[in-house]
């Protein structure tokens, strides 16, 4: 679970729901460094805060003040400000019990020295993953790793890790046989990232990364994407879809190449249908690569249907969201169909986009600029996106639609499902059978969203 604040109460920390598994923090509102560690059995006041010598940061270290079961959090609240206050000092709060003898300086080694997994974890969340904005699956990603593959060493200083590569050589091996090749890569690359991390605050872990001893898996790039002769079967399994926003939802996936994380966040003021753009705000990297994505007439007509579904099937939700659910965030979260019913979905329908675009004559520099992915070479640094967006990149991405619906062929005048979806007057004959509603005819719809009815 992700890590909650609030004011801390004995009644809100009695509200706080049990993890399914692992531990979160409830950090509180009023004082900095405060917080519960909320565990599947036991929740304990903690405090945490920054060990300085001569100004400068030695380390981070984390003390327990006791159960909630046990104490107040009333009490909690003035020993955590005591804690905290001998801690901005250079004094750790409990030096005779870590056998200091009181020595700030002993202190500070001793905790420098025995920074924990769970200690440097905590600390990579908070001053990078959080920090520099990574979303919220990437940040699940890296914590199943941490508070799942590597549980039984939570615990552990990373100096034994840091001394012991061969420990960790294998645990790899371990986690390569009961989860797979893919998991074991990614479970050491989140170690390594936090060792290296951990390690620019102290000095004292050893310089090689335990992680540099492990034999990593081969990892092959799936290969799952359709050609536009396996098109013609997906459209007719996509129209028979029992829910129209999903089914807009996979196909506008495949018209745009986009992932579906960023797809699914999408509100309908991040459309422009003046300029035929739309605007991504949070694609992979964060907001800093936001984009705008040109939009083919299809796209405009996908997005125009679901905006119509959405708000006959989910009027609350579709004032926020073009692909609203009954879902906790009001929009969709889960995308993954029956592979019986849509044998392609996700990923899939993004290799497939560079497939099509490929057999449409687009260069692999505009594919690339269309998804937003990096370009390579000193060269394409000079290449202004925006420049080409709204003529050139709109022309490629047309090509793109274009020759995935001509893939259709006879079955869309001859596949029944197709035609009511796909084909020509369909959204009309829709909005005339009062199947989505029409949008308020006291607003001037503009001139290419009424194309789309």
């Amino acid at each position: 679970m992700a890590d909650v604040r609030t004011l801390l109460t004995d009644k809100t920390i009695s509200q706080l729901p049990a993890p399914p598994d692992g531990w979160y923090l409830a950090r509180d509102t009023e004082l900095k460094g405060f917080f519960v560690v909320v565990g599947k059995r036991k929740r304990t006041f903690t405090v945490q805060g920054d060990l300085r010598k001569g100004g400068k940061r030695v380390s981070s270290i984390r003390v327990s003040i006791g159960d909630t079961s046990e104490i107040s959090t009333r009490t909690a609240r003035a020993t955590a400000k005591e804690y905290l206050a001998q801690i901005s000092r250079g004094q750790h709060p409990r030096p005779s019990q870590d056998g200091l003898g009181g020595s700030s300086e002993n202190a500070e080694n001793k905790a420098a020295a025995d920074v924990t997994l769970k200690q440097a974890w905590q600390r990579y969340l908070e001053a990078h993953l959080i920090r520099k904005n990574r979303s919220e699956k990437t940040i699940a990603g890296y914590r199943d790793h941490v508070e799942r593959i590597f549980a039984e060493w939570l615990d552990t200083p990373l100096r034994q890790l840091g001394a012991d590569p061969a420990r960790v050589a294998k645990k790899h091996d371990d986690v390569t046989k009961e989860n797979g090749p893919y998991l074991a890569n990614g479970a050491m690359r989140t170690l390594q990232a936090i060792y290296n991390h951990a390690r620019k605050t102290n000095k004292k872990l050893p310089s090689d990364n335990p992680a540099d001893a492990v034999d990593w898996n081969e990892e092959k790039r799936r290969d799952t994407g359709m050609g536009t002769g396996d098109l013609k079967r997906w459209f007719s399994e996509l129209a028979l879809l029992e829910n129209p926003v999903r089914r807009e939802f996979h196909l506008f996936m495949l018209l745009s190449g986009s992932r579906p994380t960023a797809l699914q966040a999408i509100k309908p003021n991040h459309i422009d249908f003046r300029r035929r753009t739309l605007h991504v705000t949070k694609p992979k990297g964060g907001s800093k690569r936001a984009f705008d994505i040109p939009l083919s007439r299809e796209m405009i007509l996908c997005l125009a249907r679901a905006i119509r579904f959405g708000g006959e099937m989910y009027p609350l939700q579709a004032r926020e969201w073009v692909f609203p659910a009954d879902s906790e965030s009001g929009h969709l979260a889960e995308t993954k169909e029956d592979r019986s019913e849509l044998s392609k979905w996700g990923n899939d329908l993004r290799q497939t986009f560079r497939t099509i675009a490929t057999a449409a004559g687009v260069s692999e520099i505009d594919a690339k600029l269309l998804m937003n992915h990096s370009i390579p070479g000193v060269n394409a640094g000079y290449i202004t996106r925006h420049k080409l967006l709204e003529d050139h990149l709109r022309r490629q991405q047309q090509a793109i639609s274009s020759a995935a619906i001509a893939a259709l062929g006879a079955s869309l005048a001859e596949n029944r499902a197709l035609q009511d979806w796909l084909g020509r007057g369909a959204a009309r004959r829709a909005v005339s059978n009062s199947e989505i509603q029409r949008p308020d005819s006291s607003k001037q719809q503009p001139p290419v969203l009424q194309a789309a009815y």
